[in-house]
Parts: structure tokens; sequence; C-alpha cells
């Protein structure tokens, strides 16, 4: 057990005011206090979100503006992609403005991933009923189509997520 003086660093001294901080202090401190994060919106996450709200959109877009033939199937296409698209801008606005920084009692990357399981399936099912009951309306074609487009767009971000949140804590967890 040793018995050496300790040196303990407070911001001011007696003998004036504290040096300014590192360079490297600065600059992490800096980031952190940006509002934004410039470098997700370029990040492949990031199109890809961008690509599936569009792809939502057109497809919602599509699907109102064509005649039905059965309300309830498009009624039900219409919700998914709307509470798709809802949660889809949740999560770019949670990670564009950096707020799972501030909110760390809830997984994030966890909850990303089941919502892009449980949404792919409810999109997926939609997008086949909407195909089957579409009578080559052209809009509810193309709705439908862009339903599966929306589909392929969220299996992917799946397959990132399921990366991100069960691949690397299993190889954190083993060191």
């Amino acid at each position: 057990m040793s018995h050496g003086a300790r040196v303990i660093r407070t911001g001011v001294s007696s003998a004036g005011p504290a040096a300014p901080p590192s360079s490297t202090a600065a600059s992490s401190a800096g980031s952190d206090a940006e509002l934004m994060d410039g470098a997700y919106f370029r990040s492949c996450a990031g199109i890809l979100k961008v690509a599936q709200m569009i792809s939502l959109v057109v497809g919602f877009i599509s699907v109102n503006n064509s005649p039905w033939t059965d309300y309830s199937v498009y009624s039900y296409f219409q919700i998914v992609t709307m509470c798709d698209l809802v949660m889809i801008l949740f999560f770019y606005i949670l990670h564009i403005f950096r707020i799972y920084r501030k909110l760390t009692c809830v997984s994030w990357p966890l909850a990303e991933f089941l919502h892009y399981l449980i949404g792919t399936i409810l999109l997926l099912i939609a997008s086949i009923v909407a195909a089957s009951k579409s009578y080559n309306v052209t809009g509810l074609v193309a709705g439908a189509t862009f339903g599966f487009l929306a589909t392929i767009l969220c299996v992917l971000s799946i397959w990132s997520s399921y990366k991100v949140s069960c691949i690397t804590q299993s190889t954190n967890a083993s060191v």
C-alpha cells in the first residue's frame, strides 16, 4: 500500500485561471456539442432510411390516388406504410440529433432491429395482399410495387441492424 502524495487537479488553481483544455479534449467536446450529426446524412444507414421513406411515401400516394376495389385491403396497406414511415423517421431523427446518446436507458440498436423485423413482416403481408387485389389498376400495382421495394430496403436494414446489435455484442462478450 502506497501512502505517497496524490495530486488532484481542479479547474481553477490559486495561481490564476485554468489553462485551456487540450486539443483532443476540445475536439471531442465540440463533436458532442454539435446539434446534428452531419456524417449520418452521408452514411449507408442514413441513405437507406431516406430511400425507405421515399418508397413508402410513393407507395402510399399511389394507393391513395387510385380507385379502390377493396377498402379493407388498401386501408390496411396505407396504415402499415404510414406507421412504418413514422417509425423510420423517428429513428432517423434519433440518429441525426444524437438523441440515443442522452437516452441510454433504451437499447437503441435492439429497438431498431425489432422495429424493422416487425415492420418488414407487416409491410410484406400488406404488399402481397395489395398486389393480389390490384385487378390491374395501375396506381394499385405501383403502390404494391413500391411496397415490395420498401420491404427489400427494410430487409437490408434488418441485416445491417443485426450486424450492429447482435454480432458486435457477441464479440464484445467473448473478449
